[in-house]
């Protein structure tokens, strides 16, 4: 569900990440960092998944825009 990689610098703080914008999250835990692999948007203090719009139970550290890499 989610690829490792060290923070690139073009990684922003959660607490300014927009709102109805498809981000890229980053979260910290025990195993390291992580970037979910599937788009996401803020509405209001809850994260979604931006394709089906379910709640997702995270705790996000930074942000940036999100950029279809599978193309």
């Amino acid at each position: 569900m989610a690829r490792i990689h060290a923070l690139p610098e073009n990684w922003l703080p959660i607490a300014i990440a927009p709102a109805d914008t498809d981000l890229e999250l980053c979260v910290i835990d025990q195993a390291g960092i992580h970037a979910l692999v599937f788009p996401c948007r803020r509405k209001s203090t809850e994260w979604v998944d931006a394709e089906t719009r379910r709640r997702v139970d995270i705790e996000p550290t930074h942000w940036r825009r999100w950029i279809d890499r599978t193309i």
